[in-house]
């Protein structure tokens, strides 16, 4: 007995010219043309032509097997044909998709795309995008690890804020208050005293009122903290040889991905530029005319001084730096005037911007428990609430600092995505729950 020919992938079908293949996959387009068929197969690798003659095709998106000769055909995807011999509905689709799949784009009824998202995720650039988040997380993950941080995973439910906000989802945890988790901040610092150097990639929960393109209500963050710093430089540091780990690893891995997006993996400077928070406000109002407005920078603020940056050094990223107290959490410790007194108003807390929008907060934080028992009530923070986080300042915390990224803004910038919920596989925003 013959034994049945092992699955070829659609990237493969090159090695394979004259040979013949056994594909299996989802049909994604299909013509008739005076009794040839067309069938276009997708699989996780990519899609192919196949062609035939008498063929039944069941509906797009029904999942198929097909046997055939590889042919090189110019007009082919990826320069190659499968010449069908045999053909099989492995599971046909019972009723035509909502959007026509091939022809999906996201600036076109954006709601429906996210309405139908269990089909729509399947369109080749909405995958793409996943798949390239997807190798930026295992990048991330390994970058780290090779320089001795050990991943945890702290909890989603808890009983406070670690921002100290009003951004919180509550829920009811066996008759008693509890929130979702917006970041693991305090969880990640605890955990300092334990391993030095930790990591987590988890998903936070924001109750922000925003329904803007940079905005989600659960994202994917990415969660970086080390101990025995001496400062936030040595933090951004750290980020700074990350990034260039995490794009090189997306040139090796990706380059189809954002080729098909006709977007540019970016080159990170060895040393990404600085400049202080008050000097860049400045700078954009002085340069650009215009006016900053609040504590921190606004939308317009952060593209301005990217574009400047870009021009000026030829980078895509900047590090704003030197944040004031008022713009940045209780834990964060604040800077040093030039005769070594805490400032009372700068922080060593910053910002990094990438093409125009913030993808990472940082900076050094408190590791003094005076000092952050201080901090709390300056905040008019009830120290009853994060005594699970504070005591550990009792017990010989190192100075340490870290930063978040979000997965899907980053992932968003990247590939020139508008609107960060196609960034994220089923996206919760201030109005969708589903699918």
């Amino acid at each position: 007995m013959t034994a049945p020919l092992k699955r070829t992938l659609t990237r493969e079908l090159s090695q394979h010219e004259g040979q013949t293949v056994r594909l299996q996959g989802f049909v994604h387009a299909r013509r008739d043309l005076g009794g040839v068929q067309f069938l276009v197969l997708r699989d996780v690798t990519g899609v192919a032509q196949c062609v035939g003659s008498g063929l039944h095709l069941p509906l797009t998106e029904s999942s198929v097997e097909v046997v055939g000769k590889v042919k090189a055909h110019a007009k082919a995807p990826g320069g190659f044909e499968v010449q069908v011999e045999e053909f099989k509905v492995i599971s046909a689709a019972t009723e035509p998709t909502p959007v026509e799949i091939p022809k999906m784009e996201w600036n076109v009824n954006p709601e429906t795309m996210l309405d139908y998202r269990v089909v729509t995720v399947r369109g080749l650039k909405e995958r793409a995008a996943l798949k390239v988040q997807a190798e930026l997380v295992a990048a991330f993950r390994d970058h780290l690890r090779g320089e001795g941080f050990t991943e945890i995973s702290t909890p989603k439910i808890v009983s406070a804020g670690a921002e100290g906000g009003a951004n919180l989802f509550p829920i009811d945890y066996f008759g008693h208050p509890a929130y979702l988790a917006q970041s693991p901040q305090l969880y990640k610092q605890i955990m300092v005293g334990v391993f030095e150097r930790v990591f987590e990639v988890a998903a936070v929960y924001r109750a922000e009122e925003h329904a803007t393109s940079r905005h989600l209500n659960e994202y994917l963050s990415l969660d970086v903290e080390m101990g025995f710093i001496d400062d936030e430089e040595d933090v951004m540091g750290l980020e700074n040889r990350l990034l260039a780990s995490i794009m090189e690893h997306l040139k090796q891995t990706c380059a189809a991905e954002f080729e098909l997006l006709g977007a540019t993996i970016p080159d990170v400077p060895a040393h990404i530029p600085r400049i202080e928070l008050m000097a860049a406000r400045q700078l954009v109002t002085e340069k650009y005319g215009h006016q900053v407005g609040g504590k921190d920078l606004d939308p317009e603020a952060e593209r301005l001084l990217s574009q400047h940056y870009a021009e000026t050094e030829g980078s895509d990223f900047v590090f704003v730096t030197k944040y004031p107290r008022a713009a940045r959490p209780f834990y964060t410790h604040a800077d040093h005037n030039e005769d070594g007194s805490l400032s009372a108003d700068t922080t060593r807390g910053f910002d990094l911007l990438f093409r125009g929008i913030e993808i990472t907060s940082g900076g050094q934080r408190i590791h003094d428990h005076a000092m952050l028992m201080d901090s709390i009530a300056a905040y008019k923070l009830k120290p009853e609430t994060l005594e699970g986080y504070t005591e550990v300042f009792k017990y010989g915390m190192p100075p340490h600092g870290g930063f978040a990224i979000g997965a899907e803004r980053l992932t968003a910038k990247l590939l020139g995505i508008a609107n960060v919920r196609y960034a994220r596989a089923f996206p919760r925003d201030r109005h969708r729950l589903t699918p």
